[in-house]
């Protein structure tokens, strides 16, 4: 994956937020509630619950956050761990996908969740770009690919 940069970001999905590390804490502070209303209480160990759960989580989001990132800059494409130069892409509009194309990130399929973008490059191949909101992507590949296509609503 390549290195953030200076340059505008024309479309951005993340590939998870960060609030899925609270889930492991909130657990932790739910179980310590009934136990203080129980009688005994593992200060302890519910911290190191806490502390499993939180570390299990960042491992997940961080893992997300790269893998399924998507990001369009006037000069790349990113999609997951791959980074294609938008001067490689040459259509987007009215791109069909044949069987045994190539999905963009380096995935057997599309990552659930998300929608299919076929793109044809510069050399004729077609590739599949994919986002949640893959009009968005479309839309602003279609602005940075093809200045003279519009975009009818």
């Amino acid at each position: 994956m390549s290195e953030p940069s200076d340059e505008p970001v024309l479309f951005a999905e993340h590939g998870s937020s960060w609030w899925p590390l609270l889930w492991g804490p909130a657990f932790a502070v739910v179980g310590l509630v009934l136990e203080v209303t129980t009688g005994a209480v593992h200060w302890l160990q519910w911290f190191v619950v806490a502390v499993v759960l939180f570390g299990g989580a960042a491992v997940w989001v961080s893992a997300r956050r790269k893998v399924y990132l998507v990001r369009l800059t006037p000069k790349t494409l990113t999609q997951g761990r791959e980074t294609l130069p938008v001067a490689d892409l040459a259509v987007v509009t009215d791109v069909g996908a044949p069987a045994g194309v190539r999905i963009l990130g380096g995935g057997w399929t599309v990552p659930r969740r998300t929608e299919a973008v076929p793109v044809r490059l510069a050399d004729d191949s077609v590739v599949l770009a994919w986002a949640r909101d893959a009009e968005g992507l479309r839309d602003a590949l279609r602005r940075l690919v093809e200045p003279g296509a519009r975009h009818v609503e």
